[in-house]
């Protein structure tokens, strides 16, 4: 008899190991850079972007195909030009089973307007914001704002009782190398809960069974596991080690497509690649001619018209990207196809130009580049070095992990810079309020002007669509004139994964795993 009950809890033990693990769903997903914080108003960069919204949610949220829907608010209605109230769910729980209320909105949204918050001027239109009853919230706004929800849609709420409790009211400050909990550790809504973080190792999401939301994924796990050497990632999903890439190298797509395991999507991206350069400094940290050759604006177009773009989209980029006139890209509010024209490769007007600036001779300069953050970054930086030797500009290349690339920028540090800026707003306003508003936070070009700063005030608060599209426009054209940036092309992103793993892609290269399935 105990021998026959022994077989018996055996046979069961193994029917229930064998059901679990036929039920447990995992992805192992990799990308060559981590996220650069769990705080999820510290840092207002993709790939920290693509983790806080697994794990935080938002009043509103782009769906799968962008278009702004209810999240944490079922409605909205505008009361007057200026003022906002948003309905919220009342079955909305925290992963730690506490309640979230309207008090948390409130919190969450003035923390993110709080000095060390990366997403201040997201909201800056944003005046005051206060809990009407527990599940209503007032937004007033200084002036009309047309693109409200677009901003509040990267906003992600927190809870009010845990960031107290863990000595977190205010963001981290990312800028300074502060660490606090919430830097490393996450609490929200969302259909994820993160349970191990190791930056730039490991990140596990678990499946938060507290979550509001139909559960339309069967995934019970996430293992973010970033690869910094394409290789080596490609390799890791090749070999099965890893179940999607969301970054594959384009180097890399025939070898992953032609493999009977695996697949590759890919899409334009929202996001453009560009250089900048320091135009404020008297002269250049890293140059050789005692002044800033940056300042004169014959200058900024011989290094413009030395690039060779379709060189670089057909060597560097293997066809996938698009050569950019501006920083922004279609389906953007106040982007057109005229706009986005490039001045003309020309080498001999680039030596020109660069003569009659007082430089034939050129000059020296250091160009900074992070080398795990945008595709082929490092390499599209070693083949600008090369095409701007050829007009005489000697340019050393300086590539570093992003991490620090963006904080160095952040510090002043550079003369000569790659960056790449995404729309997640879908609206010239982000791109002009970041990278070229005086003193913007992102504006290391160091560019001010009186008529943009005013259009920029235009977009911000008018209503009437065409007016608001003039100013849209006159802003394009002054910023393009000036060349305060060298546009090199808008990113195509590709993502390959195991042909059993359905994980859509969407433009803002974020994943949505709450709409993933492992098959």
């Amino acid at each position: 008899m105990k021998f026959t009950n022994l077989i018996k809890f055996l046979l069961a033990t193994l029917i229930i190991f064998a059901s679990n693990n036929a039920i447990a769903k995992t992805i192992k997903w990799s990308m060559q850079g981590d996220s650069l914080t769990l705080d999820p108003h510290a840092q207002n960069e993709g790939p920290t972007t693509q983790v806080s919204r697994q794990i935080y949610e938002a009043l509103v949220t782009r769906g799968l195909d962008m278009s702004i829907g209810p999240q944490l608010a079922t409605k909205w209605k505008a009361v007057d030009p200026n003022t906002w109230y948003f309905y919220l769910r009342d079955d909305v729980k925290f992963s730690n089973g506490q309640k979230m209320t309207s008090e948390d909105v409130v919190f969450s949204i003035l923390r993110a307007k709080q000095p060390t918050s990366d997403f201040k001027e997201y909201i800056s239109t944003i005046s005051s914001v206060k809990a009407i009853d527990d599940y209503t919230v007032q937004i007033k706004t200084s002036k009309p704002n047309p693109i409200l929800l677009n901003q509040l849609s990267n906003i992600f709420v927190m809870s009010k009782q845990w960031a107290t409790d863990n000595f977190a009211i205010a963001p981290q400050n990312w800028d300074a190398g502060q660490e606090t909990f919430s830097a490393t550790n996450a609490m929200g809504t969302g259909p994820f809960k993160i349970t191990l973080r190791e930056p730039n190792t490991k990140t596990v999401f678990k499946k938060n069974g507290k979550w509001w939301g139909n559960v339309e994924h069967n995934i019970t796990e996430i293992q973010l596991l970033p690869i910094k050497n394409a290789a080596t990632r490609v390799a890791a999903l090749l070999s099965g080690e890893i179940d999607i890439v969301t970054d594959a190298p384009v180097q890399d797509l025939a070898r992953i497509s032609s493999s009977g395991g695996h697949k590759v999507e890919s899409t334009p991206q929202m996001r453009t690649i560009f250089l900048g350069m320091d135009q404020a400094a008297d002269k250049l940290r890293t140059g050789n001619t005692g002044d800033n050759p940056f300042k004169k604006k014959e200058v900024r177009q011989a290094l413009y018209q030395a690039i060779d773009i379709e060189a670089i989209k057909k060597k560097v980029m293997r066809g996938l990207s698009e050569p950019a006139g501006i920083i922004t890209f279609p389906g953007v509010t106040g982007y057109t196809k005229a706009l986005d024209k490039r001045l003309p490769y020309d080498v001999d007007a680039a030596k020109k130009l660069l003569a009659d600036a007082g430089y034939p001779d050129g000059f020296d300069v250091e160009l900074r580049c992070p080398n795990d953050r945008y595709v082929n970054d490092e390499a599209i930086c070693t083949a600008v070095v090369g095409m701007l030797g050829k007009i005489g500009v000697n340019v050393s290349l300086f590539a570093q992990t992003k991490s620090k690339h963006f904080k160095e920028l952040k510090d002043n540090q550079g003369d000569f810079y790659m960056l790449g800026w995404g729309v997640p707003t879908l609206d010239s306003h982000y791109v002009f309020h970041y990278l070229y508003e005086s003193g913007a936070s992102w504006n290391k070009v160091n560019f001010s002007d009186s008529d943009v700063d005013a259009a920029i005030r235009v977009m911000e608060g008018e209503v009437d669509l065409d007016k608001r599209n003039a100013a849209i426009a006159k802003a394009w054209k002054i910023v393009r004139d000036n060349i305060a940036y060298l546009p090199l092309h808008h990113q195509v992103i590709s993502w390959a994964s195991k042909s059993n793993v359905d994980v859509p892609i969407r433009p803002n290269n974020e994943p949505l795993f709450r709409f993933s399935r492992v098959n």
